[in-house]
């Protein structure tokens, strides 16, 4: 698969003081640098998206002795599995500002930093409060990096979105399944202490935080900093970024262009203003984040549909990876088998999260993949409540397949804006208030579940949250972006 910015021009260009940086990629000895640099900003976003999961399904998979361990009632379990939404709405927020500020590379770079260390701290923190303490460092973290992936996809990638995004989610699916599915094998394999299960995943953020080390000096990544794919597509203009998806090469491999669309073609040095030749480590005043306004997102209909999709979709996912391998459980499957069949619910992102963004960017409305998605789900709901464990595996199948929600709202959230500022602010607003939207259900469940003593009441609102869902999903699948909406 080509993961490589957008063809650009080899016209030689003689450098000047401002621009030798930025155009060395038309240069013989910059186009090695260039794809260096692109496969190292790959290899970044695969290992972070790998760690964007972990924290909470190995915490799934172990969830019963955690709660022994730290003497938690259902109630605070339930609390505790609601931690994920609640410190994604109230720092995810916070990450477009601070990458204006500090370059979206070192706020990724910071964020698999802090996920390493609260992993590494939580389960030695003593007692239930400093569980929680060090679970919410490493979730502000996940936080950050959540919000900030779709935005590098489309500004270095803005003709690869479907493609990136589906390497990117199923990265991060297979990081979601292995800690499913490995966490309680080498706990026993530890000697069955619940604190090294847990603290050992810490290793891995720990490699994700190297890719991104020389984005942090240079600000190589950033939403105001123009990139190879923000000359290509998300900056070229008004209308041509938002096409990006349909005009390059995942669009039968041609530079075509529909009627009243304008053709992008490479431009020289000499071709673009003098504002935007300047160094990557530079912010200039006349970059697509400077210069973009700022739109009234809470005026467009698209962004709260996708809002409220994003945050029903999540509600879902965090009460499959808090308590589906409890559910299983407490039907009479031993844990490793819980802990399998989670790991087979989240692993089926792996394959579908690349198939889904790839086909959903081809379609002018993706609202029949959210229905079928949707369906699924409800199969799913209803085989838990008649049968968990007679059909346990069909039922991680088809709630596996749900799941791949996610990658189809992050594929929207690329869809739905033109630019890559545009992007920026959808993804802020969608994912914190959707975070918001999602932070009862998992603490409700836990409620139910203490207070009515079964699974009943549990799955019964799962099922109905399915609704609603699936209608909001098939209003933000449509064809129109929220500048359009935002704007009037």
């Amino acid at each position: 698969m080509d993961l490589m910015p957008s063809e650009e021009t080899r016209t030689k260009t003689p450098p000047t003081a401002h621009g030798s940086t930025a155009h060395e990629a038309r240069e013989p000895g910059g186009t090695s640098t260039r794809a260096w640099t692109t496969r190292l900003l790959v290899l970044g976003i695969v290992l972070s998206a790998l760690n964007l999961r972990p924290a909470i399904t190995s915490l799934g998979a172990l969830l019963e002795e955690v709660r022994e361990g730290l003497g938690m009632s259902g109630s605070v379990a339930g609390l505790l599995t609601s931690g994920p939404p609640l410190c994604f709405a109230v720092f995810g927020v916070m990450a477009p500002r601070l990458a204006r500020r500090f370059g979206a590379g070192a706020v990724v770079c910071a964020g698999m930093a802090a996920i390493a260390t609260g992993l590494a701290i939580r389960p030695y923190a003593g007692g239930t409060a400093g569980f929680l303490a060090a679970s919410a460092l490493a979730l502000m973290g996940i936080a950050v990096s959540n919000v900030l992936m779709p935005v590098i996809v489309k500004h270095w990638f803005p003709d690869r979105v479907g493609s990136m995004t589906g390497l990117y989610s199923m990265a991060l699916a297979l990081g979601t399944a292995l800690a499913a599915a490995v966490t309680v094998p080498l706990t026993d394999a530890l000697g069955g202490s619940w604190q090294s299960g847990l603290g050992l995943w810490a290793g891995l953020a720990v490699a994700a935080v190297l890719p991104w080390l020389p984005f942090v000096r240079g600000r190589g990544v950033s939403t105001a900093t123009s990139g190879p794919g923000e000359r290509a597509g998300v900056a070229a203009g008004p209308g041509e970024g938002s096409r990006a998806t349909e005009t390059g090469p995942e669009r039968a491999g041609g530079s075509q262009t529909r009627p009243g669309e304008r053709a992008v073609s490479p431009e020289t040095d000499a071709d673009r203003p003098a504002r935007d030749r300047e160094t990557p480590g530079s912010a200039p005043a006349g970059s697509a984040a400077g210069a973009a306004p700022r739109l009234r997102i809470t005026r467009s209909r698209t962004a709260w549909a996708l809002a409220v999709f994003f945050g029903l979709q999540a509600t879902a996912a965090y009460i499959t990876m808090g308590w589906m391998a409890q559910i299983f459980r407490d039907a009479g499957v031993p844990a490793g088998t819980a802990g399998l069949l989670l790991a087979v619910t989240m692993v089926m992102g792996v394959p579908l999260a690349f198939v889904i963004p790839r086909l959903a960017t081809r379609l002018p409305h993706q609202g029949p993949i959210v229905l079928a998605l949707g369906v699924c789900g409800l199969a799913g709901y209803a085989g838990l409540y008649f049968a968990p464990a007679a059909g346990a595996w069909a039922w991680a199948l088809l709630l596996g397949v749900s799941n791949c929600a996610f990658p189809l709202a992050l594929t929207m959230v690329g869809m739905r804006a033109r630019s890559g500022p545009g992007v920026a602010q959808l993804s802020a607003f969608a994912q914190s208030t959707g975070y918001l939207i999602s932070i009862p259900g998992p603490l409700l469940v836990g409620v139910l579940y203490q207070h009515s003593g079964g699974w009943g009441l549990p799955i019964a609102l799962m099922s109905a949250l399915m609704i609603p869902q699936m209608a909001v999903g098939f209003l933000a699948g449509r064809d129109r972006t929220v500048e359009d909406e935002a704007g009037r």
